[in-house]
């Protein structure tokens, strides 16, 4: 009889669920293309706020250098990427437990509509990378002059 490995098996039931959810329409649409729950395990943390303009991303991201992080748009998806330095004072042996992550970190998101990737403005201040993302002029609504006549 085969020895239950319960790593491998959760990691089959995780796959498994990936494969149900995957390309299913309802769970497609929701916030930045993730289940629900599933955002807080990602670094950096995000706050998305839309606009009839476009969009607003904050992420936290303190303790990361600045001279690290890179961003790429493309169409509506969203790559923050980073380096966040662990304290080196106390070795790692000496830990009784560590919350705090450290490390090369990249996030990747969708947003509902195409971003103008030229327009895109990034600043980094007090741990918070602040994205603005204006929508391309084809995903920006249309208003159409009903004529009646």
């Amino acid at each position: 009889m085969a020895v239950l490995d319960p790593l491998r098996e959760l990691e089959r039931i995780r796959n498994e669920m990936d494969r149900v959810f995957e390309g299913h329409a309802p769970f497609r649409s929701w916030p930045l293309g993730f289940l629900p729950g599933t955002g807080a395990r990602q670094y950096p943390r995000l706050n998305v706020a839309e606009s009839e303009d476009g969009y607003v991303v904050e992420a936290l991201a303190p303790g990361v250098d600045p001279k690290t992080l890179e961003l790429s748009v493309k169409r509506n998806v969203v790559t923050i990427a980073g380096e966040k330095k662990g304290p080196a004072e106390v070795p790692t042996q000496a830990y009784h437990r560590n919350e705090r992550s450290a490390g090369r970190f990249v996030r990747t998101f969708e947003l509902p509509d195409d971003v103008d990737s030229e327009k895109v403005k990034a600043a980094y201040n007090d741990g918070i990378l602040r994205l603005t993302l204006p929508r391309s002029e084809a995903a920006k609504p249309k208003r159409i002059q009903v004529d009646v006549g």
